[in-house]
């Protein structure tokens, strides 16, 4: 079932959101203070409209709440709707200050509500494949980043340049490296409104030696939103007002010539990337992730490290530029005396990380997860959350792992087709993702670049060598489906086309090679009956 959303907010960038949303059928409602605007969503799309928020939040069919108001109202009206039980899609920035932020993520932790920040150009084409060509190393090492968003566009008075511009650029940046800067220095100008910056220049270090340059200005005689990214052996830009040439490489290099660096030059590579809207992408994920339950690729916490960029910033804009340390709160984890955490990471609150175990840098661990003894977490690699990895197993890169997967102990993954000692093959690495609440028994394999589905069961010592569809059962080797299993992990009633869970009473519909939940959990008794 597709959620009912409403959005707060139909302004210049609301106006977008409110036709996405429609357009997804997911749209029931538009809140706006001015008349003038609901008359004219009203004329357009057969949505009940609103003045009033108190009673968008009152309404039971709204399940989710786009906030697209002015940014210096996204705390209080975010905090609102968490408080009311609404799931939320906030746009950037999630708050003014990094106190509001933490407390936002407390509360959406607390009413078991999805919170996500709309920093759109994770969304994009082209910095999803500009993350995949640093990640396989073909850019070489990073060695610097500069951006540039500028316009001759809408003047604020709520929030300055910083606030307004650079939370895209700064959120893209944190997002490539997977890394947060350690430090920040920031110089701007105020020109039509004292103490009001129109225009800064920042700069990022990172602890892997990346300098980031981020220049923002809404005084400018032509738009521009690049993004160029500088590697030993590659470079890349991104454009984003360009309507074909959005991400071309440059394979330019530097020669030394009796002891003088030379500049070698050549010809633009474009990168073909698919004609995908990035704003349709984002609210597609947000109603999975409601639909679903799982943390959203932009959740509150990620935004928390923009809002820390942000506020160090600030700080040194204050104060001519200074370098200001940025600090990061970790939220709390334990992790046993023994086990090496490499930085940078990100490990979510309540998780436990036991004896001997290696989380490597730039990987990515969700809440309340258990990392048994001897367990391998490669860089790169992605955790949600509630995920249990048992004893001796190694989560190599490339493998992504969505909330509540069971990893059982000494289970194998691969993430190579064709290993040789003596050949590297990093850039061949195959992507394997485990769905939502599958289950890997103890001592199976899981050859790379293949699919586990949701809730699937993979039965101890068997080897997984293609698709697994949701809800199936695998046994052997290689692993065949010889059944289908039940959310709660029970085996569904054989030769059934619409088989019903004795245990908890969720219902089946069998349709050849997939399993589909027809209901909603019945009580036990009326299973039992059945």
């Amino acid at each position: 079932m597709t959620p009912n959303v409403a959005v707060v907010g139909s302004g210049a960038w609301g106006s977008n959101l409110v036709r996405n949303f429609y357009d997804l059928g997911a749209l029931r409602a538009v809140c706006d203070l001015r008349q003038e605007v609901l008359d004219a969503v009203a004329a357009q799309y057969p949505v009940a409209t609103t003045r009033s928020f108190d009673s968008l939040l009152n309404d039971d069919h709204i399940e989710a709440v786009v906030i697209a108001t002015p940014a210096a109202q996204h705390y209080e009206c975010t905090h609102k709707a968490l408080l009311a039980g609404k799931d939320v899609y906030v746009e950037k920035p999630l708050a003014l200050s990094v106190a509001e932020g933490h407390e936002l993520v407390r509360m959406a932790a607390a009413q078991e509500r999805i919170l996500m920040v709309g920093h759109i150009l994770h969304y994009h084409p082209a910095i999803i494949e500009l993350k995949r060509l640093i990640a396989a190393g073909e850019l070489g090492r990073i060695q610097y980043m500069y951006s540039s968003r500028l316009n001759l566009g809408k003047l604020r008075t709520e929030e300055n340049i910083l606030w307004s511009f650079a939370p895209h650029d700064i959120s893209a940046i944190i997002g490539l490296l997977d890394e947060v800067p350690q430090r920040i220095s920031a110089h701007g100008g105020s020109y039509l409104n004292p103490h009001v910056a129109d225009v800064t220049l920042s700069t990022c270090e990172f602890k892997s030696g990346v300098k980031a340059h981020i220049f923002v200005s809404w005084l400018h005689p032509f738009k521009e939103h690049k993004l160029a990214v500088v590697g030993d052996r590659r470079m890349a830009v991104f454009d984003d007002v360009e309507p074909e040439r959005k991400l071309v490489l440059y394979s330019h290099r530097i020669e030394w010539q009796h002891r003088v660096p030379v500049a070698q030059r050549e010809a633009g590579q474009v990168v073909l990337l698919p004609r995908t809207e990035p704003l349709r992408t984002e609210c597609e994920h947000f109603l999975d992730c409601v639909r679903e339950r799982r943390r959203p690729r932009t959740d509150a916490a990620s935004a928390l490290h923009v809002l820390q960029v942000l506020e160090a910033c600030e700080i040194s804009l204050r104060e001519g530029g200074r370098s200001v340390e940025v600090v990061v709160q970790r939220p709390a984890f334990a992790a046993h005396p023994t086990a090496v955490i490499d930085e940078p990471c990100a490990i979510g609150e309540g998780s436990k990380i036991w004896h001997f175990s290696h989380v490597m840098p730039n990987s990515r661990i969700g809440r309340n997860c258990v990392i048994g003894q001897n367990v391998l977490v490669a860089s790169g690699v992605v955790i949600g959350d509630n995920v249990k990895i048992q004893n001796n197993v190694s989560v190599y890169t490339g493998v992504e792992l969505e909330d509540d997967v069971f990893c059982g102990p000494s289970m194998v993954f691969t993430n190579v087709v064709n290993p040789r000692s003596h050949i590297v093959r990093k850039s061949e690495f195959k992507r394997t993702v485990v769905r939502r609440g599958a289950t890997l028994g103890a001592n199976s394999t899981v050859l790379c670049g293949h699919t586990i589905g949701r809730y699937a069961f993979v039965a101890a010592g068997a080897v997984v060598t293609a698709e697994v569809p949701d809800y199936a059962l695998m046994m052997g080797v290689p692993a065949r489906r010889v059944g289908w299993m039940c959310y709660c992990g029970v085996r569904l009633p054989a030769q059934c086309q619409e088989p019903l869970c004795g245990a908890c009473g969720k219902q089946y519909l069998i349709e050849g090679e997939r399993c589909l939940e027809v209901t909603r959990p019945r009580a036990v008794a009326a299973a039992k009956l059945a």
